[in-house]
């Protein structure tokens, strides 16, 4: 089974940004899908980090081990942003979805965290003619 989602609507940005209907994969491909144009490599970029007090608790509860959902929350989040910042990306230059999909992390000074989403934007149409299976010989 593929790894893939059609984002509509997405609530985990401002309710005044305008995220649009887009097809993202993290395949070369779109099941079901062709694609007709390369529109170019997009990207979603954030950095962001915990207020003092979330650092402070983090910090307590890393003593006596397990998870810290503080920064569980806080990183799914900033991959939500900027899996909408590169969806946003890919519609200003006239894609209707993206492929190769992935996310990059990297830990900025001890207190702020870099999220990457990046991938290729894409137009794609829908297959018109039944699939046929691959036969190697």
């Amino acid at each position: 089974m593929y790894d893939w989602v059609l984002y509509m609507n997405n609530t985990n940005i401002p309710p005044n940004a305008n995220v649009p209907n887009l097809i993202v994969v993290n395949t070369p491909f779109v099941p079901g899908y062709r694609i007709v144009e390369i529109k170019g490599f997009v990207w979603g970029l954030i950095v962001r980090s915990r207020g003092l007090g979330g650092n402070i608790v983090a910090n307590l509860r890393s003593i006596v081990g397990g998870e810290i959902d503080e920064y569980t929350k806080l990183l799914d989040e900033t991959r939500h942003m900027a899996l909408n910042r590169l969806i946003i990306s890919a519609t200003n230059l006239g894609a209707n979805a993206v492929v190769s999909v992935n996310f990059d992390s990297t830990e900025l000074v001890n207190y702020m965290t870099e999220i990457l989403a990046y991938g290729t934007a894409v137009v794609v149409e829908k297959e018109t003619k039944e699939s046929q299976s691959v036969k190697l010989t």
